[in-house]
């Protein structure tokens, strides 16, 4: 680290670089404090993800444009003989709503996660770039090459057969969807929360395109384990408390696949942990009646 304070001229002058341990980034992230008034995020990754860190770098400029609360683009470079690149943001104030929304009132959760799905509708206007692939190809590809995994990995889910069924029935219900920007983690582990109120979302390196409504499945799978307001919230704040017919289902498909990819990347990545997101599974199909039923259990419109 003392070699980046005296290679990058914008920490010269820093107080405090202290490493960020939370969530499971492969980039390594620190907070630079210049003083009390003047805060960055750091974060160093292998040289060879620079051209995607210039993508995801030029992507928060553009949200800034977009009126997103979100880390604002400040500096971004190589360091060639440390084989690192770098990029530097804003610090965005507060804490994660993981660990602050339990102890606030229900309406609070709710108006908090109301106020990201406002920031996640900005999000969604940005329109994919004409290089990128069909997202209906994309999606389907990527779902087979989980499922082939899932299959020689070892772990099994109860009624993954009929799970199988289901998403292959209404699989076509995924054509011709949208293709637009997706931040791809937004859960209550990236939203981060001040006073009580939010103060913006973080992130942003899982960044991907397609469907808007994929990017609803951290609330399934993780958010309404925490929050049940704040993702009722999130929905209903992002239609306007309109939500289209097809949302239901679209929705319940992608969870479905996810159950699948969960259980390969945890044995891949946190193996420990594949207990935790077994229960976590089970969890989910029991929300939606092992997916006989497109909305879960805990979702009620708000009087």
């Amino acid at each position: 680290m003392e070699e980046l304070k005296v290679r990058i001229p914008r920490l010269h002058s820093a107080q405090k670089i202290e490493e960020i341990r939370k969530g499971y980034s492969f980039d390594k992230k620190y907070l630079v404090v210049v003083n009390k008034h003047e805060k960055y995020l750091l974060r160093t990754s292998n040289v060879q993800e620079y051209a995607r860190k210039t993508t995801e770098f030029a992507i928060l400029k553009e949200m800034k444009q977009l009126n997103v609360r979100s880390p604002e683009a400040v500096e971004i470079g190589v360091l060639e003989d440390l084989e690192i690149c770098y990029s530097i943001y804003s610090y965005v104030e507060g804490e994660d709503a993981k660990s602050l929304l339990p102890a606030y009132a229900p309406n609070e959760q709710y108006s908090i996660g109301v106020a990201a799905s406002h920031d996640l509708k900005h999000m969604h206007s940005l329109n994919a770039p004409p290089y990128i692939g069909s997202w209906f190809h994309r999606i389907t590809k990527k779902h087979k090459r989980y499922i082939d995994a899932y299959k020689s990995c070892g772990k099994r889910i109860q009624y993954d057969e009929k799970l199988m069924d289901f998403i292959e029935t209404n699989i076509d219900y995924l054509k011709n969807r949208p293709s637009r920007f997706q931040h791809d983690d937004f859960h209550l582990g990236n939203i981060i929360v001040k006073e009580k109120q939010y103060s913006g979302v973080i992130d942003f390196d899982r960044f991907d395109w397609g469907d808007p409504i994929h990017d609803f499945v951290k609330v399934g799978m993780f958010s309404c384990e925490i929050s049940i307001p704040f993702s009722i919230g999130q929905v209903t704040g992002y239609f306007n408390g309109e939500i289209p017919p097809h949302f239901w289902r679209v929705y319940s498909i992608y969870l479905a696949m996810t159950i699948f990819s969960s259980i390969v990347w945890t044995l891949k990545v946190v193996p420990g942990t594949i207990d935790e997101m077994m229960e976590r599974l089970y969890r989910v199909m029991e929300e939606h009646k092992n997916f006989e039923s497109f909305q879960p259990n805990w979702f009620s419109t708000p009087s």
